[in-house]
C-alpha cells in the first residue's frame, strides 16, 4: 500500500492509495485530525514538548483540546516548518537543559504522526511519499532525508508540492497545467505538462527517490499520465502565517491588542471568516481570568491591509518568473489550459481575484484546495514518471583577490533538466608550493534577494531581504568531505593538475570524479557530493 504526506506550515494531510478502487483516499488519524465536518482530515502542524530528555511530545489536535496553542509558552510550537534548514536569527528556546532546533521540533511532528499511522495502518512500511516546497533549499531536503532513514519503510520518495498538485486535481486530459500552492508558509507556482498514455508501460525512477526497496510498482490505470514534465517554477517564503501576524500587528496598532499566540489564533479565525463572508468578528472570554478580547474586520479593509504589506506585488514576482519561464519553452498564457488552487491561502477572496486578472475564471479551478497535494502525490507509486528541473544552481567556492572574499563561481545553471547529457568539466592547479591536496566547497547558489527567519517576541517570523551577494547554502563544507584531491606528488602553481567532472543523474544526486593530470590515476570516480532540490 502507497501513503503520501504533505507536511505543510499551517496544517498536514494524509493520503493513501486504494488498490481496489484505483483511487487515493484521505485518512483521518483520531486525536490528531482536526474534529470539524468541513476538514476532519487535517492535522494541524502544532507540537508542545512534555519533556524534551523523553522526546514526550503533543502534536496536532492534541495541543488544541487542551487549549496548549492559546497560551505564551515556550513549549509550544506553530509555523515551525519555517525554521527547517533556515538560519533562525535570535535566540532558540531551551527546554529541559537542551537547546531546541526546528529541525528537532519537526522531527517529533512527522515521527508521532507516522508512529500512529504505523499502528492504525500497518502496511505503510510499503511505500511513502512526501512533499517539499519549490523554494526550499537542500538543508531542508537533507533534513527531510535523515528524518526518512530511520523510518521502517521500504520506499521513500519526494515531489514538489506543485507538482503534486497538479497530479490530484484530476486534470489528466488537459495538456498544460498552472498549479498555484499557496498555504500556511509558502506560495509556490508550477507548470506542469501532463502526457496521457493510452499503453500501459512500466517506468524507470520516479520522482526523488530516498530509499529504494524490491516492491515491485503497481500497475497503472489508463485513464493516468504516464509521464509529468515540469516546465517552470518559482516560489517564495510568504504564506498564511504571515497574514495571521499582519493582522495580530495590525489589531495591536488600532486597539492596543496583546501579540500572544491567542491573539494569532484568533486573527487566523477572523481571517478564515472573510474568505466566506465581508465582514467577520472573533470574539474571545476567559471565564476564570476574565481576560476578553472582541476582533471585528471587514473585506476592504483586510485587503488594504495585504496591500500595505506588499502582498499582490510579491505574488506578481512569481507569477512573472514562470510566465518568463514558459516563454522561453515556447508556450503563452494561451496554452495553460487550468490553473488549479491549493492551500487554505488560495481560498482567500483577493488571491482569487488577484488569478483572474491573468486568467479567465473559466480555467481556474479551486475545488480542492487541500487534499490535491497528498492525493497526487501518490501517483508517483503508481507508474507515474516525472521529468523534472533544477530550481537553484550550484557552484564552487573561491578567493576573489580584487574583493579580498570568497565568492562562488556557477557551474552548474538553475533550469538544468536531469540526468544531465554529458558532465561539466573544470580544471583546477595548486595555488601554493608543494600543495598536498586540493579542496573544493560547493554550494547552491539562490537569488540576490531572500529571506530571513527571525524571532519577533515569541513568534517566528519572516521578511524579504536584498542585497548585493547571492544567498547560497554550502553543500559540503564540514570537516572530511571539503578535500577532492591528494596529491602525489605534491602540486606546484602555474600548471593545470586536476580534472573534475560534476553532472547530475536520474535520482537527482549531483556527483563527481577527478582525474590527476599528472599521473593520469583517478582520484575519485562517480562520488555522490549531495542530493539536489
Amino acid at each position: 500500500m502507497s501513503y503520501a504526506i504533505d507536511f505543510g506550515t499551517s496544517n498536514t494531510v494524509i493520503a493513501r492509495w486504494n488498490p481496489v478502487t484505483e483511487q487515493p483516499e484521505m485518512i483521518n488519524l483520531p486525536g490528531l485530525s482536526l474534529q470539524i465536518a468541513q476538514n476532519p482530515d487535517l492535522i494541524p502542524s502544532l507540537l508542545y514538548v512534555e519533556q524534551a530528555a523523553e522526546n514526550k511530545v503533543l502534536v496536532g489536535q492534541q495541543v488544541r483540546d487542551r487549549g496548549l496553542d492559546i497560551q505564551s509558552d515556550p513549549r509550544f510550537f506553530r509555523s515551525f516548518k519555517r525554521g527547517i534548514g533556515s538560519r533562525v536569527q535570535g535566540f532558540l528556546p531551551e527546554l529541559d537543559g537542551q537547546t531546541i532546533h526546528f529541525e528537532q521540533v519537526g522531527k517529533w511532528f512527522l515521527q508521532t504522526i507516522l508512529q500512529q499511522l504505523q499502528t492504525t495502518y500497518p502496511d505503510v512500511q510499503d511505500s511513502l511519499v512526501l512533499t517539499v516546497p519549490v523554494d526550499s533549499f537542500e538543508t531542508y531536503r537533507h533534513w527531510l532525508g535523515q528524518v526518512c532513514q530511520d523510518l521502517q519503510v521500504e520506499q521513500v520518495r519526494m515531489i514538489d508540492e506543485p507538482t503534486a498538485a497538479a497530479l490530484g486535481y484530476g486534470k489528466a486530459d488537459q495538456d498544460v497545467l498552472l498549479v498555484l500552492d499557496f498555504g500556511g508558509g509558502t506560495f509556490d507556482l508550477s507548470l506542469v505538462q501532463l502526457n496521457p498514455s493510452q499503453q500501459q508501460t512500466q517506468t524507470s525512477p520516479l520522482g526523488f527517490i530516498l530509499k529504494w526497496g524490491d516492491k515491485n510498482l503497481a500497475e497503472t490505470s489508463k485513464q493516468r499520465p504516464q509521464s509529468a514534465r515540469v516546465l517552470a517554477k518559482a516560489g517564495q517564503n510568504l504564506g498564511g502565517t504571515d497574514i495571521d501576524n499582519w493582522l495580530v500587528d495590525h489589531f495591536a496598532k488600532t486597539q492596543n491588542l496583546a501579540v500572544t499566540p491567542l491573539t494569532t489564533r484568533l486573527a487566523e479565525r477572523l481571517k478564515i471568516q472573510l474568505s466566506l463572508q465581508p465582514k467577520a468578528t472573533e470574539i474571545y472570554f476567559n471565564e476564570e481570568t476574565f481576560e476578553s478580547y472582541e476582533l471585528s474586520l471587514e473585506r476592504d479593509a483586510f485587503e488594504g491591509i495585504l496591500k500595505a504589506h506588499q502582498f499582490f506585488e510579491r505574488l506578481d514576482e512569481s507569477m512573472t518568473q514562470v510566465l518568463q519561464q514558459s516563454r522561453r519553452q515556447g508556450l503563452t498564457i494561451e496554452d495553460i489550459k487550468a490553473v488549479l488552487l491549493v492551500g487554505g491561502t488560495s481560498q482567500i477572496p483577493a488571491v482569487q481575484t488577484w488569478v483572474q486578472q491573468y486568467f479567465d475564471t473559466s480555467r481556474i479551478c479551486s475545488g480542492r484546495p487541500f487534499a490535491a497535494i497528498a492525493q497526487g502525490a501518490l501517483q508517483v507509486t503508481q507508474g507515474l514518471e516525472v521529468k523534472d528541473f533544477l530550481y537553484h544552481s550550484y557552484g564552487i567556492r573561491y578567493w576573489d583577490r580584487r574583493q579580498n572574499a570568497h565568492s562562488w563561481h556557477p557551474i552548474i545553471p538553475a533550469g538544468l533538466p536531469y540526468p544531465m547529457g554529458e558532465p561539466i568539466e573544470l580544471t583546477l592547479g595548486a595555488s601554493t608550493e608543494a600543495q598536498p591536496s586540493i579542496e573544493l566547497i560547493l554550494g547552491e547558489l539562490g537569488n540576490t534577494s531572500g529571506t530571513e527567519v527571525f524571532f519577533d517576541g515569541d513568534r517566528l517570523v519572516t521578511r524579504q531581504i536584498a542585497d548585493l551577494q547571492t544567498q547560497v547554502q554550502p553543500l559540503n563544507d564540514r570537516d572530511g568531505s571539503r578535500k577532492v584531491a591528494q596529491l602525489t606528488p605534491p602540486g606546484y602553481p602555474g600548471s593545470d593538475r586536476i580534472k573534475v567532472r560534476f553532472w547530475v543523474d536520474q535520482q537527482r544526486t549531483l556527483r563527481i570524479s577527478v582525474e590527476d593530470l599528472l599521473t593520469q590515476d583517478i582520484l575519485l570516480k562517480n562520488q555522490i557530493v549531495a542530493q539536489l532540490s
